[in-house]
């Protein structure tokens, strides 16, 4: 489980050493660089001389080990020698993780295209034939350096960092503390209720942000959270709503993703216990960043009464969701 950095990790980092970086593999910027929207890693759009523009994703100090990332990128390759559309990495000089200046990094594709149009039922048909597809490659081997999806590493263990490291204001402490143990308990029993499903290797942070779609259909990007988890990991975030709302997307997503792998019904109960735990560690993800100086800049609400009365409240309605019945097919 990743600890919190000692102390703040792209210091060094400027541009004169991202283009550096680049070039020692080989390549020839033309001194274009474009920062991308990323907290978690620095990803930068980068000009090459006569030959199309390369995204180069610097990963954070401290976060993956390198056969975690490697597993990651030989994944992402397997996906793609199977035809799948996934931005992966490209090999030079016979890998595809490098170092710099004491950084590691990758060089990608520039992938083009816009956010997915998910209340169009093609695109919906569209996304769950690839994740079926995804699935069925994925379901092959499990990771080995990768983490699994467990309530423990996902809600408990968070939970427990947030509390011991004070940032909860004091008259709200309790509360938190409280409705905390009470959803992370309901959690626990929608993965006894879905039983011993099948994990295997998903995207892991499968939201429309990181989906593009162009005119040949959508492109997956960004499998940095990739680990072993149920196939639902990969579907509850493509869908939003009320219950039926919900159920109706979720039968057109099924319809495509079936024409490729078999779903398991029972991972059904774990919609809103993987909701909860995606919150829960939110905050987590959050904390143990903040002495990057990028998170205070863009969340400066984080450990605020106002933040935590609002995760108090949306726990507690989570709490209400996980008592109703799963969605049915």
């Amino acid at each position: 489980m990743e600890q919190p950095a000692l102390e703040t990790p792209y210091d060094d980092l400027g541009p004169g050493t991202v283009l550096d970086a680049v070039e020692s593999l080989g390549l020839e910027c033309d001194g274009y660089l474009l920062p991308l929207n990323s907290y978690e890693n620095r990803v930068y759009q980068v000009g090459l001389e006569g030959r199309t523009p390369m995204v180069g994703k610097f990963y954070r100090p401290g976060r993956w080990s390198d056969e975690a990332i490697l597993e990651e990128h030989a994944f992402t390759l397997e996906l793609r020698e199977r035809d799948l559309p996934v931005v992966a990495p490209e090999t030079f000089h016979g890998t595809t993780l490098h170092r710099y200046a004491g950084y590691r990094f990758a060089l990608f594709p520039r992938q083009g295209g816009r956010l997915p149009e998910l209340e169009s039922e093609q695109a919906r048909l569209w996304l769950g034939r690839f994740l079926g597809r995804l699935h069925l490659v994925g379901g092959m081997r499990p990771f080995s350096a990768r983490p699994t999806l467990t309530v423990e590493d996902f809600g408990h263990r968070p939970v427990r960092y947030i509390r011991e490291q004070g940032l909860i204001p004091g008259g709200l402490e309790a509360s938190y503390a409280s409705i905390a143990a009470d959803v992370l308990e309901r959690v626990e029993a929608a993965f006894e209720r879905a039983g011993a499903y099948a994990p295997v290797r998903v995207h892991g942070d499968c939201h429309p942000g990181n989906i593009l779609w162009t005119d040949d259909g959508p492109h997956f990007v960004d499998l940095d959270d990739a680990l072993n988890g149920p196939a639902i990991q990969d579907i509850w975030m493509l869908l939003s709503g009320d219950r039926a709302e919900m159920t109706f997307q979720l039968d057109q997503i099924l319809e495509g993703y079936e024409d490729f792998a078999s779903f398991d019904p029972r991972e059904l109960h774990l919609v809103e216990a993987l909701r909860t735990l995606r919150m829960l560690r939110f905050s987590y993800w959050l904390a143990l960043r903040w002495n990057d100086p990028a998170f205070p800049r863009a969340f400066p609400w984080f450990g605020t009464e106002r933040y935590w009365e609002e995760q108090i409240l949306t726990l507690r309605e989570q709490a209400a969701l996980l008592d109703e019945p799963p969605l049915q097919l």
